[in-house]
């Protein structure tokens, strides 16, 4: 079960502003729902509340009938695509991918058959063997994403800052994350800023502003 149940949730910073104010929604498994509204409008911290990032004020998140509150972010089965994509320049590519099954002790062999899967997935296997510093900026997004699904995730969460480079790799991570949901029927839940992408990715649409979702279609 790869549902997502958020529970009047609320996040209020130790000076007093309400970043999220009271937001309920549930989401089913299997669904690709982004979150769309303004800066500041609250969607990047309710993404990293799920992951874990972002400690909660109140409120509750489900993965499935799992409470995650006191779950520590590495055993909340769900991954993250973060800024800057957060590789590492003295690893190569396969090490990148590997590093996280490898701080949780996974057997070499479960590993090496993971990692073929998602290069072959994402279309880098001829890369695995370069360090980070010697691919292309294309290649850097889909070794992140490939190091994101190689944990096996009920949950990928996407924040638009993942893609703040050139528009044809924003088009490019799109068609991706869309495959992954689909191929490897894993849920995505994704923050934009943009309105036409927002309303084309998604099979549901949370808009949100002030804090609060005002819309859910």
């Amino acid at each position: 079960m790869a549902s997502v149940t958020l529970k009047n949730l609320n996040k209020i910073y130790p000076n007093g502003f309400v970043s999220v104010k009271d937001v309920s929604l549930s989401i089913g498994d299997g669904e690709l729902v982004t979150f769309h509204g303004p800066s500041g409008c609250g969607k990047s911290t309710v993404l990293r509340m799920i992951g874990g990032l972002e400690d909660i004020t109140s409120g509750e998140i489900y993965l499935g009938d799992s409470l995650l509150n006191d779950i520590l972010p590495r055993d909340r089965k769900l991954a993250m695509a973060f800024q800057n994509y957060r590789l590492y320049g003295y690893l190569n590519v396969y090490e990148n991918m590997a590093l996280g099954l490898r701080l949780r002790n996974m057997p070499r062999n479960v590993i090496d058959t993971r990692l073929k899967t998602a290069a072959e997935f994402f279309k880098i296997t001829d890369i695995l063997e370069k360090k980070i510093s010697a691919i292309s900026e294309s290649e850097k997004q889909r070794v992140a994403l490939g190091r994101a699904v190689v944990c096996h995730p009920k949950v990928l969460l996407v924040d638009e800052d993942f893609a703040h480079s050139s528009e044809p790799l924003r088009e490019e991570m799109l068609m991706d994350i869309k495959r992954i949901n689909r191929e490897l029927k894993i849920t995505v839940l994704y923050v934009t800023n943009n309105y036409d992408e927002a309303i084309t990715l998604g099979t549901k649409v949370v808009f949100m502003k002030d804090g609060e979702i005002t819309e859910v279609k």
